[in-house]
């Protein structure tokens, strides 16, 4: 599926939740640590460094990426930041709920990623899966 819909996306590099907002190039290194409800888009690479490739990023909850983006190299994204369209990111960001863009990435301002991502761990429980499944059709 995912040579059909062009991406390269290792198992378990994501955490719960994540959305794929339309098909298209996304290529994400194997030693990459990604949060619950992240958003991504396409045209997007994140990769380890060119200094060690073991050191790949690690981003946080609720994590919006834009189109064209590229994170790179032994970073941190803290939670609930939105990273703009074609940025480059290519140092951490500690600093919750705040915007980044440009080349090379920069703060922007303080919206962060609420009303861009969808937080699907929170929407599907498990008692309402449960009711779910009881519940007759």
């Amino acid at each position: 599926m995912s040579v059909h819909l062009g991406y390269s996306i290792p198992i378990n590099v994501f955490g719960p939740g994540l959305c794929i907002a339309h098909r298209g190039t996304i290529v994400v290194n194997k030693d990459t640590i990604i949060g619950e409800n992240c958003r991504i888009h396409a045209c997007t690479n994140i990769g380890s460094g060119r200094d060690n490739v073991l050191l790949a990023p690690k981003i946080g909850n609720c994590v919006y990426i834009g189109p064209g983006a590229k994170i790179f190299g032994n970073v941190e994204i803290a939670d609930n930041i939105a990273i703009g369209a074609n940025s480059v990111v290519n140092k951490s960001f500690y600093e919750k709920g705040i915007s980044i863009a440009g080349v090379p990435a920069k703060k922007i301002n303080n919206k962060g990623s609420d009303g861009m991502v969808i937080t699907a761990t929170k929407i599907i429980s498990v008692p309402a899966l449960h009711e779910a499944v009881e519940r007759p059709l």
